[in-house]
C-alpha cells in the first residue's frame, strides 16, 4: 500500500489487416445494444478507443485524450447510485502492440476517470476491477492489469482518497481508500492500464463504496 498527498497530481495480438479491422468495427457496431446505437451519447470515441456506458447504471458525459501520460484519456461520468457499474472499452483503430498512441490501439493507456456522485449517499472508498471476459475477473494469463510490471508507479492518484492498493490475484483490482466523496461532488482517479496481448474490447468495473451502518 502506498500513501501520498492529495495536493500532488502526477500526470503522468491481434495484429489485423485493414480489411480485418473494418470487419471488427462492423462487428462492434452490430453487437452494440439497439439503444446504444440509437443514442450517440452512449459511445464516446477518444484516440484509438471507444468508451461506452451501454451496460447501464451510469452515464458517460465526455471522453478525450489519446492515452499517453501527457495526454491521458479523460472519461467523465455521472453515478446515480452506489451500485457497481461497468465501463466498456473497445478498439476503434487497428491494434498494434506499442503502436503510436492515437493511431493504433496499443493496449497501453493512461486514464483519468472523473466520477460525479449524483446518488443518495457519500462514498468512503472506490474500487476498479479489470475484466477481459465480461463478468469474470482478469487473470494473470490474460495480459491485462493495472500496470502490474511497475512496482513503484508515481501516477496513481485520486482527488478524494489518500491511499490506494493494487491486487493481482485472483483478480486485477485497484482500490482507493482513506477519504470521501460527498453527494454532488466529483472525484478524479488516475492510473494506467496495460495489456501486453491487446484485445479489441475489455471492461472496467467501477464500484463506489458507502458506509455500512
Amino acid at each position: 500500500m502506498r500513501t501520498f498527498r492529495l495536493a500532488g497530481f502526477s500526470v503522468q495480438r491481434l495484429l489485423c489487416t485493414r480489411g480485418h479491422f473494418r470487419g471488427a468495427v462492423l462487428l462492434f457496431l452490430s453487437l452494440a445494444p439497439a439503444d446504444a446505437r440509437a443514442d450517440p451519447h452512449k459511445v464516446w470515441i477518444a484516440g484509438a478507443y471507444a468508451f461506452s456506458d451501454e451496460l447501464g447504471g451510469f452515464h458517460i458525459t465526455g471522453a478525450s485524450g489519446i492515452g499517453t501520460r501527457d495526454d491521458p484519456f479523460v472519461v467523465t461520468e455521472e453515478f446515480n447510485s452506489a451500485t457497481p457499474v461497468t465501463l466498456t472499452i473497445r478498439a476503434v483503430k487497428p491494434i498494434q502492440p506499442f503502436g503510436v498512441p492515437g493511431e493504433f490501439a496499443s493496449g497501453m493507456m493512461y486514464i483519468r476517470i472523473d466520477a460525479l456522485n449524483n446518488g443518495g449517499q457519500g462514498w468512503i472508498e472506490f474500487q476498479f476491477e479489470l475484466q477481459s471476459v465480461l463478468g469474470e475477473p482478469s487473470t494473470d494469463e490474460d495480459g491485462l492489469s493495472f500496470d502490474q510490471a511497475n512496482k513503484t508507479p508515481d501516477y496513481i492518484w485520486s482527488s478524494g482518497f489518500a491511499e490506494y492498493y493494487r491486487e493481482w490475484s485472483p483478480y486485477d483490482r485497484l482500490s482507493f481508500m482513506r477519504g470521501k466523496v460527498d453527494i454532488g461532488k466529483t472525484a478524479s482517479f488516475t492510473f494506467r492500464i496495460t495489456d501486453f496481448t491487446p484485445k479489441w474490447q475489455f471492461w472496467l468495473v467501477q464500484e463506489p463504496r458507502i458506509p455500512t451502518s
